[in-house]
């Protein structure tokens, strides 16, 4: 394992998640997002934080799960962004919350020294099946990119299996271990992407 040092180490650590099936800026960037027809993907209103708060709660555990502060710290920190998925078929508009067409969402920061950071991805389970999460991570992913970052940057549980191998999947590798990172004392994967990558693929 590389003993790389933390980007964020001078930075209050955030519980920076994803659960097995489910993942845990710009002035001028869209407001919308294009894709396949069953989610739109947009910014981040004021008004969703009710659904997206609930959302968190049903993907993380009691003491994982972020609390109403933490959240909202999260996303009205400097440099960070929320997009936000809304279900666009019946089927899948009507597994949001209260009703809510809200089924999923990402949070991600550009920090300084071009590096990005991807703080929390949340997918309720009913969405899972269509690739959200990885259609999430490509936006912030592009985002970043646009504002001039060069690496990105996110912490997984070294026992989450489902997470290692999707963020694998997507270009991230492991390059260090923060011991006992979550408050149940279980380690952290620090992982890393080029986004040079995205550019040359582009």
């Amino acid at each position: 394992m590389f003993e790389t040092p933390n980007p964020f180490a001078d930075t209050p650590m955030a519980d920076y998640r994803m659960l097995a099936g489910c993942c845990r800026g710009c002035s001028d960037w869209p407001q919308v997002y294009n894709g396949p027809v069953e989610f739109l993907l947009r910014e981040f209103r004021e008004q969703d934080f009710d659904a997206l708060w609930a959302i968190d709660q049903r993907c993380f555990a009691p003491g994982v799960a972020y609390s109403r502060r933490e959240l909202a710290v999260y996303i009205r920190r400097r440099g960070s962004f929320t997009v936000v998925a809304e279900g666009v078929e019946a089927e899948v508009a009507s597994s949001g919350i209260d009703g809510s067409r809200i089924v999923g969402f990402i949070v991600a920061e550009a920090y300084r020294r071009r590096v990005g950071h991807i703080i929390s991805i949340d997918v309720l389970a009913a969405s899972r099946r269509f690739g959200l999460g990885s259609r999430l991570l490509a936006a912030a992913e592009e985002r970043l990119k646009a504002a001039a970052c060069q690496t990105v940057v996110l912490e997984t549980a070294v026992d989450n299996t489902a997470a290692l191998a999707f963020y694998k999947r997507h270009g991230y590798s492991v390059v260090n271990v923060v011991p006992r990172y979550y408050s149940n004392g279980v380690d952290a994967f620090v992982m890393e992407k080029d986004l040079h990558s995205l550019a040359a693929a582009s």
